[in-house]
């Protein structure tokens, strides 16, 4: 007869509320947005936002894992936060210059607080933000006071990559550069919708040989000092021949009108600097020049001197060691040999050269055997 052991039925329930009491922090580990932060509560629960028709591409390929939007109030005051968690910081940073407007976002800021507002902050209607691979945006953050702003920042960091963003927006020169123009590209979406924002369509081909599937990846800006006016297109590969080979492939791609708009490409190391339609050369060449970038190679392995000693030295230290290796081996023998000698005067035939345990080999040359204890 087989015996079942099963739990009586009043256990099941019980079984299953303790084991998603086990389950539930861990999913509230991964929700981003906090029910609570500052003077701030959550007015709902976390939802998956609608995510813009025209962005839905650049956050497919930024890598996108999850968005979360949620409602908060402060008695009359309400304000919604939007959240993309990223693959990593690299497409985090994509999506957030995609979201970027001018005056609205945080350029140089790795914390929401570090963003520039208006001089009448309650007027800010919107607000774009980047903490390593998440992006947050804020609608009515005027009504946000800098302590919520730090708070609420230092709690979404918690759940960010630590990792900084790509090196090459500081390639970009720093002179007449318009902030919020700032637009990067790891792919052809973000690459063709930072040319329509910055009004360059007709470059729109150059996004086919940029490369990006050889590891590439774009900086724009936009820059204007008095009636000059121009757009920078950085584009940095992994190694100097892949840009050497993409230089001549976006040349052949520039529009029949470049030479008219001055366009012009040229490389530094592993990069790729173009001036879009510039208003004149001598601008397209002063903003080229103040591109930010160097190869440079570093040494890092600890370095010494070695130096030979004289021949003195050398040999006194010789002489030396050898003088000490013929006193070692004189105190051993007189040691092994005295041991031996004091042990068989002390104890003859009982500790060395027993006969017992003595064996002599014989030729047989005459009748007479040969007895151990002749020898002594």
């Amino acid at each position: 007869m087989s015996t079942h052991s099963l739990l009586p039925n009043r256990f099941v329930p019980t079984a299953l509320l303790i084991g998603f009491l086990l389950l539930a922090p861990s999913l509230r580990a991964d929700t981003v947005l906090p029910a609570h932060f500052g003077k701030w509560t959550a007015s709902n629960a976390v939802q998956s936002p609608a995510i813009p028709t025209d962005a839905k591409d650049i956050l497919t390929e930024s890598g996108l894992e999850s968005a979360e939007t949620r409602a908060y109030s402060n008695g009359i005051a309400a304000v919604t936060l939007t959240t993309y968690h990223l693959h990593d910081s690299s497409g985090a940073y994509e999506a957030y210059t995609f979201f970027q407007e001018l005056k609205n976002s945080c350029p140089q800021a790795s914390e929401l607080t570090g963003c520039s507002t208006p001089a009448d902050a309650s007027s800010e209607k919107k607000r774009v933000a980047l903490l390593g691979n998440i992006v947050i945006i804020i609608d009515n953050a005027g009504s946000l006071s800098p302590n919520d702003l730090d708070t609420l920042s230092k709690q979404i960091d918690a759940r960010a990559d630590k990792a900084p963003p790509p090196p090459i927006p500081n390639y970009l020169p720093a002179p007449d550069r318009i902030l919020g123009t700032e637009k990067y590209a790891l792919g052809p979406s973000a690459f063709r919708a930072a040319l329509s924002t910055l009004n360059r369509p007709e470059y729109q081909a150059l996004s086919d040989n940029a490369g990006f599937s050889s590891g590439a990846e774009a900086m724009f800006a936009q820059y204007q000092k008095q009636g000059d006016t121009a757009v920078v297109l950085l584009i940095d590969y992994p190694t100097p021949q892949l840009a050497g080979l993409h230089w001549k492939h976006l040349e052949q791609a520039l529009p029949s009108s470049a030479n008219a708009d001055r366009t012009s490409i040229e490389r530094k190391g592993t990069l790729l600097a173009i001036v879009l339609a510039p208003t004149s050369r001598a601008y397209a060449a002063r903003i080229r020049d103040a591109v930010n970038y160097e190869t440079q190679v570093t040494w890092n392995e600890p370095t010494h001197t070695i130096t030979d000693p004289p021949i003195t030295t050398v040999l006194a230290k010789i002489i030396i060691a050898t003088g000490v290796f013929m006193l070692v081996a004189i105190v051993f023998g007189v040691a092994f040999g005295g041991v031996r000698v004091l042990m068989k005067s002390l104890f003859p035939g009982k500790v060395f050269d027993r006969p017992e345990q003595m064996d002599v080999l014989q030729l047989g040359l005459s009748g007479k055997r040969i007895n151990s204890r002749d020898f002594y």
